[in-house]
């Protein structure tokens, strides 16, 4: 009896083990399951590139996919309304249906190890985005963090020309002893600006500029001794050509006119005080991006490879370490395409964003121009009369990004402004064009870029620019005091904007958009160029930042 109880005892004991074998077993499965789903999952993401950090905390947020700072509600929406940016017409740049799927495409992530010093600070940063003494805990509204990265604050107007004197006061470049006449003439005409005399100027309007006698004489250095150095090597489409219309139209117009220029062209390098990379950012794209691939950097290497056979080549770049070469490039990509060696050049950028390693005092800002048609660039630019201004502010555009969306929940609604999604279509755009003359202010918001030719837009339909792009850097901040003519405003105020614009004074507001036709001259495209218009300004822009990193 007693053996009997011993051995039901022993079973029992066994199969209770069993049972708890059996759920460790079934718990070890699941667990093993849920592991290899998720190793999965991270090898799909990092097989197509995708910034899986950022994705799923906006799956478990908001909804909604994040790729590379761009909320899109779902990947199958149309990718011909993603591609199109702003009022930009894809039919007029004869662009194939293949390359509209590029408006999803997600940044490519950069070895840290990898990228160069700023060239305004000499020292290595946590986040080549960032520059060293712009690290500071702030998060944009509806931006996911960067794995890795410090978070970016944000830099009002005012702070970025605090920035840009700093780095004027302390220039890094070195000069070189290869050519002296050169060089001497970059310290000369340095030494001259920085004590040019106050002379009035009936062409140009003071207010509109930090120092007008400054910008004057410094233009007239340029016009008596800029020379510039084209290279003539790379092939076409991506060098050498350009499409003169569209979004993009201004890296085009800059790099047609420049090369047909016998004025500031010389073709003998050793008087070149600047070396000209002659490609076309948007062409790149379209020339090599591959659909669908969620890569961009065969363009990068492309690039990369071209800049390195120009070393191998000729001894120019050696020179100064590339710090007197420069580019012009519009393409949202353009930052990205132009890091490595490049960053040591002058970048004239439409995508003009601290964020992604613009270099206020080294880097130019170029202004985004929609032309329309490239035969009349100019075509009806002029406005209203402020007293037949009855709209206090307008807005219309593809709900591109963080911050328009903002825009339509604040405001759309609002009777004194007219701050809408879409316009219905009209031929010409007239409505568009109308609303914009017929307001007091016009908002600039960004969109997925921080640029938008809406800045551009307003200046020509004499309506005050009201920016709202958070460390975006406007055109020629060098020179011009956009303070005098544009409106800035955080993107964390939007909620406050109407009562910053009320809060304006009449007389303010005359003076602003007095100053906006002053300022007008300054972003027209000429078949052939004039005095200060728009191929001037960005050709001045490259030779000033040059001249004020030159060291004395």
């Amino acid at each position: 009896m007693q053996t009997e109880k011993i051995w039901d005892l022993f079973l029992c004991n066994m199969d209770q083990r069993s049972r708890f074998i059996c759920r460790n077993q079934t718990y070890s499965r699941k667990l093993m399951f849920l592991l290899a789903i998720a190793f999965g999952l991270v090898m799909v993401l990092q097989f197509f590139e995708l910034p899986y950090d950022t994705m799923l905390s906006s799956l478990l947020s908001a909804g909604k996919v994040s790729f590379a700072g761009k909320n899109v509600s779902s990947i199958s929406s149309s990718a011909y309304s993603l591609q199109k940016n702003d009022s930009f017409s894809l039919s007029e740049q004869n662009v194939s249906s293949s390359s509209l799927s590029m408006a999803i495409t997600p940044s490519r992530s950069f070895n840290l190890n990898s990228i160069p010093p700023t060239a305004s600070m000499g020292t290595y940063n946590v986040n080549p985005r960032l520059p060293q003494s712009n690290l500071s805990a702030y998060n944009p509204p509806g931006n996911s963090s960067v794995k890795g990265s410090l978070e970016t604050p944000v830099y009002p107007i005012s702070e970025m020309n605090k920035l840009l004197q700093q780095r004027y006061a302390f220039p890094q470049s070195s000069i070189s002893r290869w050519h002296p006449n050169v060089d001497d003439e970059l310290v000369h005409a340095k030494a001259e600006i920085m004590n040019a005399p106050a002379r009035p100027d009936g062409d140009l309007y003071g207010p509109i500029y930090h120092n007008v006698s400054m910008f004057k004489r410094s233009y007239e250095l340029m016009e008596e001794k800029l020379k510039v150095y084209i290279y003539k090597d790379g092939e076409k489409p991506i060098f050498h050509s350009s499409i003169l219309e569209g979004i993009y139209a201004a890296e085009g117009w800059f790099l047609k006119l420049l090369e047909a220029n016998e004025h500031f062209v010389t073709e003998i390098s050793s008087e070149a005080h600047l070396f000209y990379l002659p490609f076309s950012s948007r062409l790149l794209e379209l020339t090599l991006y591959v659909p669908h691939s969620h890569s961009r950097q065969n363009l990068i290497d492309y690039m990369k490879n071209y800049v390195a056979s120009l070393i191998g080549k000729y001894p120019f770049w050696n020179r100064t370490n590339g710090e007197d070469h420069f580019l012009a490039a519009c393409h949202d990509w353009a930052p990205a395409e132009t890091r490595g060696e490049m960053l040591n050049c002058i970048r004239g950028l439409c995508n003009a964003d601290i964020r992604t390693g613009f270099v206020i005092g080294k880097d130019v800002s170029l202004p985004t121009t929609y032309v329309r048609s490239s035969k009349n660039p100019r075509n009806d630019i002029g406005g209203e009369p402020s007293s037949r201004r009855p709209i206090l502010a307008f807005f219309a555009g593809y709900m591109h990004g963080r911050v328009r969306p903002l825009l339509i929940k604040y405001w759309g609604k609002d009777p004194d402004m007219k701050i809408v999604d879409r316009l219905p279509h009209v031929k010409g755009n007239k409505n568009y064009v109308q609303l914009m003359k017929s307001s007091k202010y016009c908002i600039c918001a960004r969109g997925f870029a921080v640029h938008s030719p809406r800045v551009v837009e307003s200046i020509f339909y004499e309506c005050v620019p009201v920016i709202i792009s958070d460390n975006y850097v406007p055109p020629f901040l060098e020179v011009l005091n956009w303070e005098s003519f544009a409106v800035f405003i955080l993107e964390k105020d939007i909620p406050n904007m109407k009562s910053i614009l009320l809060s304006i004074t009449e007389e303010k507001y005359l003076e602003m958009r007095r100053a906006v036709k002053e300022v007008q001259k300054h972003f027209l495209w000429h078949a052939e160029p004039a005095k200060y218009d728009l191929f001037h300004m960005i050709l001045h822009s490259v030779w000033y930042n040059r001249v004020f990193r030159t060291r004395v």
